[in-house]
């Protein structure tokens, strides 16, 4: 198993005088895969959230862990993809922008431009630095934005639904990029989709107010209908069912 990145006791988070998540204890370990999941409203965005820093929790703590797998205060480098739909599309930026966004203030202009130059390289945007972003498909845009959530080198890679909006080869374009990414750092997918999950990550958060961590092999409809009620609130492929749109019989 790698080293530890952070961990979490017994933390409990809240607002409004609700509580959105209780009594949540997990391990993140450096270069883990995991997938997300759990129904709307079920807490997935506030635990982003909480890790990101964005809020502070009501109880429990965080704890965060160095390179040698020692405690220290700092923060992991965290780098995160917001969902397709929070983009506007219309803001005048050029590809090569919206990466050098998301770089460290602390690089000189040679080391920006090399960086840039990378990261364009890596998502299969190496033609594109100057193109802006309203010129560009789903599937590029997408990868784009991936490129500035890396820009910093981050040790916790956080994405939300990234394969929404994207067709289905820009889909598996991105999470072939992942993989490699995998190596570098630990990375968070959260997604409805359990066929992608399964595919790719090597364990799954299951967030409904509480959370459990559970390796891939374990995760199949008994499951999903014993921590959200109802296994068809999420997205699936193979044996696991997909969702209806008709009111049914929990």
């Amino acid at each position: 198993m790698n080293k530890p990145l952070l961990s979490i006791r017994h933390l409990s988070v809240g607002y409004d005088q609700r509580e959105v998540l209780q009594d949540v204890s997990l391990t993140i370990h450096r270069n883990e895969f995991l997938g997300v999941i759990g129904p709307n409203g079920g807490g997935k965005t506030t635990f982003v959230r909480t890790l990101l820093g964005l809020i502070s929790p009501t109880n429990g703590a965080l704890s965060f862990y160095d390179e040698k797998g020692e405690l220290t205060k700092q923060r992991p480098v965290m780098g995160y993809l917001p969902q397709y739909n929070e983009i506007d599309r219309s803001f005048p930026i050029s590809v090569a922008e919206v990466i050098q966004s998301g770089l460290p203030t602390s690089l000189s202009s040679v080391q920006r431009k090399a960086k840039i130059q990378e990261i364009l390289s890596m998502m299969g945007l190496a033609a594109m630095g100057k193109r802006q972003i309203n010129d560009l498909s789903g599937g590029e845009l997408q990868r784009a934005l991936l490129g500035r959530a890396l820009a910093c080198s981050p040790e916790l890679l956080i994405l939300d639904e990234p394969g929404t909006y994207i067709d289905q080869h820009y889909k598996s374009v991105l999470f072939d990029i992942l993989e490699k990414v995998s190596a570098t750092c630990a990375i968070l997918l959260v997604s409805h989709d359990i066929g992608t999950i399964m595919s790719r990550v090597g364990g799954v958060i299951c967030i409904n107010k509480s959370v459990h961590v559970h390796p891939v092999s374990e995760v199949d409809e008994s499951i999903l209908t014993q921590y959200f009620g109802c296994s068809i609130d999420l997205l699936g492929h193979g044996h696991l069912p997909h969702r209806v749109l008709r009111e049914h019989n929990k």
